[in-house]
């Protein structure tokens, strides 16, 4: 079995009881230790590895298909038997299994009393309990605990333990998008390079620096990303879209009601520098359900909608819009709380970096940064007609 290692990895391949990489996007940290956890697998038959995540509802989110993927690219699938939801070792009592740490109790934690690795992924997320759950369950002789993770708070559960008081021996290498040698360039250069325009979200994204909370950032307290299942008592769905140009994405965006009134934003569609004759059929391919619905949009590029509606998206329409209306769908959309289901990665990033702009004394003014918000965006298109009612009668209130 040949493995191309990065050399930041090096250190990792010695023995240790707690073992951790942090950095921006990019970086190769979950490829590589995927790889090395597929390394272990092959070299004893006999070792149970467990997969965690704070929250793990389905393994869509887990690791499990990137290891799938690299016991196929290392060219071991037949030392291996691929089931739904684990990984047996054939010729062993091996097995890597996926479990989220809030479904485990003080007593349920007991079951991973006899794996030797645990290795858990959007370190980040994980709960102080959580922590301090499964450290001292990983008992066997030999068991290491492995973290990856894009640092978000500095107070962080993963943090406080692994950076500012690390236990003896511990492991723990920074590591960003400049270390990863097999980094995709062409595919995320656009991305790098729009995000060079502020300092603040290029540190926090790609160089893995914390995202420090101030009142600067909008949506701040006021959204949570989980995985959901819309039902048949939510409102909706809602479709809407924002257009982009040179270096901003179109995006399309499919939102419900939830019964307590929340935001839920389901799923997206967005590509940076997306031609109009392209753009139909990517909606088609990422969210078909939108082609019969009725999809509301930016009225500011009137010969966009006009193209769609002559090429089979005939319900696409421009929202009325007032002066305002940016604010009063903002303020709108914090007074019900957002509900980002994880796979809506854009959306998650927005909602961390929509800000609010300041003067050069630091204060906080009330003008929104156009910056970070073309999901945002096609959420307050999607949702004009609920926006509209509560922005016009609250004009009126202010006005008479």
């Amino acid at each position: 079995m040949k493995i191309e290692t990065p050399r930041w990895v090096l250190p990792l391949l010695q023995p240790a009881r707690f073992k951790g990489a942090y950095g921006g996007r990019a970086s190769g940290k979950s490829h590589a230790f995927a790889e090395n956890l597929v390394e272990a697998m092959v070299m004893d038959a006999d070792l149970r590895a467990v997969c965690i995540r704070e929250v793990q509802k389905s393994l869509k989110f887990s690791v499990k298909q990137l290891i799938e993927d690299k016991i196929k690219t290392l060219g071991v699938g037949h030392m291996f038997d691929i089931q739904r939801d684990e990984i047996k070792r054939i010729g062993g009592e091996g097995v890597c299994i996926f479990q989220g740490m809030q479904d485990h109790t003080a007593e349920s934690i007991k079951s991973l009393e006899g794996f030797r690795i645990a290795w858990v992924e959007e370190a980040q997320s994980l709960s102080d309990k959580s922590l301090r759950l499964l450290r001292p369950t990983m008992r066997s002789p030999g068991a290491e605990l492995w973290f990856t993770w894009n640092p978000d708070q500095p107070d962080d559960a993963v943090d406080a333990f692994l950076r500012k008081n690390p236990p003896a021996g511990a492991i723990v290498l920074p590591v960003n998008y400049t270390d990863n040698p097999f980094f995709p360039a062409d595919e995320l250069r656009e991305e790098i390079d729009h995000d060079r325009r502020d300092p603040e979200t290029f540190a926090h994204v790609w160089l893995g620096e914390y995202n420090v909370k101030s009142e600067a950032q909008v949506f701040s307290g006021r959204y949570q990303v989980d995985e959901f299942t819309p039902g048949p008592n939510w409102d909706g769905p809602y479709f809407g879209a924002d257009w982009g140009f040179a270096v901003d994405p179109t995006v399309l965006v499919k939102c419900w009601i939830t019964p307590d009134g929340r935001v839920a934003i389901e799923k997206e569609s967005g590509k940076v520098g997306l031609d109009i004759d392209k753009t139909g059929d990517l909606w088609a391919k990422e969210i078909p359900e939108a082609r019969s619905q009725t999809i509301r949009s930016d009225s500011a590029r009137p010969e966009t909608i006009s193209y769609l509606q002559r090429h089979g998206w005939p319900r696409v329409t421009g929202v009325d819009k007032w002066k305002g209306s940016v604010e009063d769908g903002v303020d709108w959309l914090r007074a019900k709380g957002l509900l980002i289901h994880p796979q809506c990665e854009r959306a998650a990033r927005e909602a961390r970096l929509y800000r609010y702009k300041t003067n050069k004394g630091g204060d906080v003014i009330a003008q929104i940064e156009d910056a970070n918000n073309h999901v945002m965006d096609a959420v307050r298109y999607a949702l004009s007609p609920l926006i509209q009612a509560k922005g016009r009668v609250g004009r009126m209130e202010v006005r008479y």
